[in-house]
């Protein structure tokens, strides 16, 4: 019901802006004020809180069914409940998730922001100072995050900066890395540069200037020091959310060449019924199959990691992250190939969804990451 519910809105409200907001870097703000009125915005948040809890899987389908469609706003809905929501809901204090996660359920969107300019796949190299001010009522925040996803969108953030003041800061190499609840009016805080990306374009792609952000103490989220954990296990359940968006790239991109090999005529037959052909949609049909099986068994373990007390899914999501990101890219350009010279023009999407799977080879860690993470649970 759900798969339907979410396709629907994709097929009749992102496809007919997406084009437009693709070339013009435009966030898809109203259509996520359309969407909020669904009620799917608050699923990984609990009902006292104004949520409407589902089941993972459930999640993974529906950046699945937005990604077929619009790539861009996948990825916004998947930070926003992944990211943000997620993560304030496992480590927040209760204070903070009556402030917080209610907003986000109401229509607040919620941002993460942790990558910076020298600390992408190495994440614990933070340049990100906070220091406790004299009153010990705030965190003083300063430095530059970059790469945020809903950068400029959203109104709530969880961000992460190392204590100076934490006794293992400069000690450990993550010493001190404490995650805050940052809400865009805070003094200090201000959005910096939206970057001109070359794919997933309707999102917006920002950086974060902190110059004596004045953060309350109570929005510190778990305890100071030990903000790194809470950001590798987000990361594990978002590589779920990242390759969902790619296994629906994948399934845009099949639907779009298959439909146009069975149009589309040389030497007196569909092309479909050409044999290289028959192979290119055969493979990218049962790599699709893979991908989904993958991403669905990944979001079945993280499941079972915070329902009942099972393994960390790490392995089960990066598995999903690397296939599924690698289907999405291999599928598209053997779409723009079948395509021909036509998929290689915005008039037919394939050519959208050549460009918005390459970041899902890089983001929430490149795919050398995920070998590296897999490997070590071996």
């Amino acid at each position: 019901m759900i798969r339907e519910l979410v396709r629907d809105f994709a097929e009749s409200t992102l496809a007919a802006t997406i084009s437009k907001r693709d070339d013009e870097q435009i966030a898809p703000t109203s259509e996520w004020q359309e969407f909020v009125e669904l009620g799917l915005h608050g699923i990984t948040v609990e009902e006292q809180y104004g949520g409407m809890p589902i089941d993972d899987v459930v999640e993974a389908i529906i950046i699945e069914e937005l990604a077929r469609v619009d790539p861009s706003f996948a990825v916004f809905y998947a930070v926003h409940v992944g990211l943000c929501c997620k993560t304030i809901t496992l480590h927040g204090t209760h204070e903070q998730k009556e402030k917080y996660a209610r907003r986000l359920t109401g229509t607040d969107v919620g941002a993460y922001s942790l990558s910076e300019a020298g600390a992408g796949t190495d994440a614990a190299a933070l340049s990100c100072k906070a220091k406790l001010s004299d009153d010990g009522k705030h965190y003083i925040l300063n430095g530059l995050k970059m790469w945020v996803t809903n950068g400029d969108s959203a109104d709530i953030y969880v961000l992460f900066a190392k204590v100076v003041d934490y006794p293992d800061y400069g000690v450990k190499k993550h010493g001190g890395v404490t995650a805050f609840i940052i809400e865009k009016e805070f003094a200090g805080f201000s959005v910096g540069k939206k970057e001109d990306k070359l794919g997933i374009r309707s999102s917006d792609t920002c950086s974060l200037e902190l110059d004596n952000c004045m953060v309350p103490v109570e929005n510190v989220l778990g305890e100071v020091g030990k903000g790194f954990a809470i950001a590798m296990n987000a990361l594990d359940n978002s590589r779920i959310g990242i390759a969902a968006q790619a296994l629906g790239i994948a399934q845009g991109a099949f639907e779009a060449a298959n439909k146009y090999s069975k149009e589309r005529e040389t030497f007196g037959k569909p092309i479909a019924h050409h044999q290289m052909i028959t192979a290119y949609l055969s493979d990218m049909a049962t790599q699709i199959d893979a991908a989904r099986l993958l991403v669905y068994r990944a979001a079945v373990a993280k499941q079972k990691h915070y329902e009942e007390g099972g393994p960390r899914h790490s392995k089960e999501a990066s598995m999903a992250k690397l296939f599924a990101g690698d289907t999405a890219m291999w599928v598209a350009e053997k779409a723009v190939q079948i395509l021909g010279g036509y998929g290689y023009v915005k008039e037919f999407p394939v050519e959208r969804f050549f460009r918005d799977a390459k970041i899902t080879q890089i983001y929430e860690g490149t795919q050398e990451v995920q070998r590296l993470v897999i490997a070590r649970h071996l």
